[in-house]
């Protein structure tokens, strides 16, 4: 499964700690993640990741290109709700994206951990179909 990481500022050490405790899991996937992020969690897992511009300059754009594409197959995005962001327009478009491709996302650790665990247990066998047809 192909799989993107994304964190605001304020919650990126709570996506580098999650990613620490399920290295296990995400190391059986292709991932992607926005510049600062992807770089933090690589530093911190040796996990390999592709690695796109920052959020603010572009980088939920390039995720949400491969959404549109249906070449990617879940989202992990931990927001922050409580801080202003420059490019609020752009994020705005990346969820949009995923509930229109039904693509799973998880905004914050709670979600994330289902998500997880699903994917562990091979709940996402759909998307196979999904690419298959494509």
């Amino acid at each position: 499964m192909k799989i993107a990481l994304i964190a605001h500022d304020k919650k990126k050490q709570d996506l580098v700690d999650f990613s620490i405790a399920y290295r296990g899991i995400f190391e059986k996937h292709e991932l992607f993640a926005t510049g600062t992020t992807g770089l933090k969690i690589m530093e911190a897992t040796g996990l390999t990741i592709t690695r796109f511009k920052s959020g603010p300059l572009g980088g939920d754009q390039e995720i949400g290109s491969l959404i549109a594409k249906n070449e990617m197959d879940a989202v992990f995005f931990f927001r922050d709700p409580l801080t202003a962001q420059s490019h609020e327009p752009d994020i705005t478009a990346l969820v949009r994206l995923c509930d229109v491709y039904n693509i799973p996302l998880a905004t914050n650790m709670g979600t994330a951990e289902i998500l997880i665990h699903g994917l562990e247990r091979g709940d996402f066998t759909w998307r196979k179909i999904v690419h298959d047809q494509s």
